[in-house]
C-alpha cells in the first residue's frame, strides 16, 4: 500500500467521484449542485487536508461528460472497502450529509439521486453491523 498522503489524496479524489456520482445519477449536473458541493467543501471540509481535490475531481468528471455516474459510484465503494479505516463514524456521517445536500439543491432529490443515497446509506450501515 502506498504512503500516508498518497492514501489520503486518494481518499479526497474518491469522494470527488461518489459526489460526482450523486449530482450525475440523472444523467445531469445541475450549477446549483456544483455550487452546494463547493460551499459544503469549504465549510464542513475545510479543517480536512486537501479537502481541494473534491471539488477538482468532481469539476474534472463533469467537464469532461464522459464518466459513468454508476462506476463512479463502485469506484468509491471499491476504495472504501479497501481502507475502511479512512472511515470512522464521523466522515461517515460527513459523507452522508454532503451528499444529501447536493443531491437536494436543485429541485429536490429525484427518483435516480434518492436511489443512489440508500445505497450509500445501507453500505454505510452494513458496516457498522460487522
Amino acid at each position: 500500500m502506498g504512503s500516508t498522503t498518497e492514501n489520503t489524496v486518494e481518499f479526497y479524489q474518491n469522494l470527488g467521484k461518489l459526489f460526482y456520482a450523486i449530482a450525475a445519477s440523472d444523467n445531469n449536473v445541475n450549477e446549483l449542485e456544483i455550487l452546494s458541493l463547493k460551499r459544503i467543501v469549504k465549510t464542513e471540509w475545510s479543517s480536512f487536508e486537501d479537502a481541494s481535490q473534491i471539488v477538482d475531481v468532481f469539476d474534472w468528471l463533469n467537464a469532461d461528460q464522459e464518466y459513468d455516474a454508476d462506476i463512479c459510484y463502485k469506484n468509491f465503494i471499491a476504495f472504501k472497502h479497501r481502507n475502511e479505516q479512512m472511515f470512522p463514524d464521523s466522515t461517515k456521517k460527513l459523507i452522508s450529509k454532503t451528499a444529501n445536500e447536493i443531491a437536494s439543491s436543485f429541485a429536490g432529490r429525484n427518483k435516480s439521486e434518492l436511489i443512489m443515497l440508500a445505497r450509500l446509506d445501507l453500505e454505510f450501515k452494513n458496516e457498522d453491523e460487522k
